[in-house]
């Protein structure tokens, strides 16, 4: 269920609606719910997290926790469909209270796939409705181990394709209970359990807590992970997210790309001073000291760039560095504007400083030693 980057790109490439732009820097849960565009999109959120951050698994567990939040709501509606339109047997006074619950849940319409607490009241009565008839399924099961319950599911999936996995409470088409199983039992696996493939690391006994729940309650309803899900955005929000915004919405360059411009800065501004000084020293014309000019404006157009971690024609162009010699255009309407402004900030500051230069080694009179 982790994420690829390729999809996350292409999940932001459509245009914001008019009433989703921003005057202001998007927050941690926009970009998250794809609310946002590049720069500062959820794709290069996790480039960062990925390459800068070095972090990008507490993102993958999020974004998975997220996805099984919409794995089950979706099974919820599907089955809430069955139920209220297609069922042909509900005689029974099991079916009958199950009926009158997935009723009572209404439309199970939601204005984003993440988190019900940052939704209105009714998108939070929803999700936890959702959660207490998954359990309450859950329990009204036989009470297997989950050993057992593994190994039924092992031989269910063996023996069947995929469209084949159903149970007797899920529409054929849909998703299974098996697959809400299957879903947070995979998250334990990958990020909760102690020496994990991708082991996250979580305050007190929070992993402990869900483990127990998953492998002894069996639990698989979606609140099982809202204390892990709250820790984990509040880490990211605390520690990554200013980190990301100071690098995509106030600059265009990423880290190697800085490096190289200083050496290179450095370099040109050495060459520029060696040849001033000659030229000044062999009493050269102030005609031939002219190309005095192009070491000192490479050379503190780059020191520039890297001092403000902005390459300000690249950013008045309408481009920003994703990776290396991979860039792509800035679309978020208030990180345009704002790097537009720096840009001219910046090019005034280059401007400056190269005209100082320039006017002291071409201007000085020359004195042949």
């Amino acid at each position: 269920m982790a994420y690829a980057g390729s999809n996350l790109e292409e999940a932001n490439t459509s245009p914001l609606p008019d009433n989703m732009v921003r005057n202001r820097l998007p927050t941690l849960f926009e970009v998250l719910c794809r609310r946002t565009q590049p720069p500062v999109d959820l794709f290069s959120f996790y480039i960062y997290m990925r390459d800068q951050q070095r972090s990008v698994d507490y993102l993958d567990f999020w974004l998975d926790v997220a996805q099984h939040m919409s794995l089950c709501r979706h099974y919820v509606r599907e089955l809430r469909r069955s139920v209220l339109v297609g069922t042909p047997d509900l005689e029974t006074e099991e079916s009958k209270r199950s009926s009158r619950v997935l009723d009572a849940m209404g439309d199970l319409s939601y204005s984003h796939d993440g988190p019900a607490r940052f939704g209105n009241e009714k998108e939070r009565d929803q999700d936890a409705k959702i959660s207490n008839y998954l359990r309450e399924q859950q329990a009204e099961d036989s009470p297997a181990s989950s050993q057992e319950r593994r190994a039924r599911a092992s031989t269910q999936l063996s023996s069947s394709t995929p469209q084949q996995i159903t149970d007797s409470n899920s529409p054929a088409h849909a998703f299974s209970r098996i697959d809400i199983q299957r879903s947070a039992e995979r998250i334990l696996y990958t990020f909760l359990l102690p020496g994990a493939e991708r082991e996250i690391t979580l305050d007190g006994t929070i992993a402990a807590d869900v483990t127990r729940e998953i492998e002894e309650n069996n639990r698989d309803d979606p609140e099982l992970f809202d204390v892990a899900k709250d820790y984990v955005f509040q880490a990211m929000e605390r520690d990554a997210f200013p980190g990301f915004l100071r690098v995509r919405a106030f600059g265009n360059l990423i880290p190697p790309t800085l490096i190289v411009r200083l050496i290179v800065g450095l370099v040109a501004l050495f060459g520029g001073f060696w040849t001033g000084f000659n030229l000044i020293f062999l009493d050269y014309p102030r005609l031939t000291r002219c190309w005095e000019i192009l070491p000192f404006t490479i050379g503190v157009y780059l020191l520039a760039s890297y001092q403000y971690s902005l390459d300000p024609i690249m950013a008045l162009l309408g481009y920003t560095e994703l990776t290396p010699f991979e860039f792509t255009s800035i679309r978020e309407p208030y990180v345009r504007k704002l790097l537009f402004q720096r840009s001219l900030v910046v090019l005034a500051v280059t401007a400056l400083f190269d005209a100082a230069l320039c006017v002291l080694f071409i201007l000085v009179p020359g004195h042949r030693l």
